[in-house]
């Protein structure tokens, strides 16, 4: 039944996806999933746009530790920023498998996009993905001449694990005293047991299964620590947390607690626009060569940027 909800270009999709036959991240080592996801990570995406400005630079990390980061920006003018998280289940994914996204994202946004090399589980297990994505947060918005980027409250993003590191950066914020103006949050995680009943309906078949959420989570975090805010902002107290864009998918396991993190955000009285794509499934941002919801979302996204960040 749950596979009569995707799109009929969805549904061909999964289909050669599944014959094609490649192995599930949860049968192959960390560094050979990295590599998988790596070599098919733009193969649906959209071609990598020609921007004014794309530069490998460096942003502090968690205890002063600094990382690799990628500047995408659309003009040589001074511009509001986006901080970007990627995906990848905290194990996989980095400035390779989103450039297109932060391309698309910054032109057609008219922002420009930071996108941060967090370090990766299980070599960085919980919390150090949080503590990179809060420390690139500090430093961009602390000083963002030194990479001639306009001063004024910036915006943090992500897809999947990203989406919960943004959430994250977003509470942290608000603790801090920080201003942000958007907190972008594409098909999060938020909960901290893959329990709600979209975890059972599209444990299957639908791109992100049960067993490789399960190993992205062995991977990253242990069980006793799952409760923690940081894993899990669901858990949070999201009072005066920064405005949200919230894009789900319908057909994604984690489409529930996407959800419900919207709805605890409007609850607190936190303005929300929420955006959920029928007929999708996690991950359908990045195939835009493919599904037409992929390059709309993202202009719904810009859209959501530029209203924000006052471009």
């Amino acid at each position: 039944m749950s596979l009569q909800l995707l799109t009929p270009a969805m549904a061909g999709l999964l289909d050669r996806i599944q014959r094609a036959g490649r192995p599930p991240f949860h049968t192959l080592t960390p560094a050979q999933a990295r590599a998988a996801y790596l070599a098919g990570a733009e193969v649906l995406d959209l071609p990598r746009a020609p921007l004014a400005r794309v530069e490998d630079i460096m942003l502090p990390g968690g205890h002063g530790q600094p990382r690799p980061a990628r500047l995408y920006a659309p003009g040589h003018s001074e511009l509001p920023v986006l901080l970007y998280l990627h995906g990848g289940g905290f194990v996989i994914g980095g400035l390779d498998t989103h450039d297109s996204l932060c391309r698309q994202l910054a032109l057609r946004s008219g922002v420009a996009v930071v996108s941060l090399d967090y370090r990766l589980a299980p070599e960085h297990a919980f919390p150090a993905a949080v503590e990179d994505a809060c420390a690139a947060m500090h430093a961009l918005a602390g000083d963002p001449h030194r990479l001639g980027l306009r001063a004024g409250p910036i915006a943090v993003g992500g897809d999947s694990a990203g989406g919960t590191l943004a959430a994250v950066c977003a509470l942290h914020a608000r603790d801090i005293g920080l201003k942000l103006a958007l907190q972008l949050l594409i098909t999060p995680g938020t909960t901290a047991h893959a329990d709600t009943a979209s975890h059972k309906l599209f444990a299957n078949g639908f791109l992100l299964d049960a067993t490789t959420i399960a190993w992205f989570f062995d991977q990253y975090i242990p069980h006793g620590q799952r409760s923690d805010w940081r894993f899990a902002p669901l858990l949070a107290d999201v009072d005066d947390t920064a405005p949200a864009c919230v894009l789900l998918a319908e057909c994604d396991p984690l489409v529930d607690e996407g959800l419900a993190y919207a709805d605890r955000l409007r609850a607190a009285g936190v303005p929300v626009q929420l955006e959920l794509v029928r007929g999708m499934t996690h991950d359908f941002i990045k195939m835009g060569r493919v599904l037409k919801e992929a390059p709309l979302a993202l202009d719904t996204l810009a859209a959501a940027l530029r209203a924000a960040l006052q471009t």
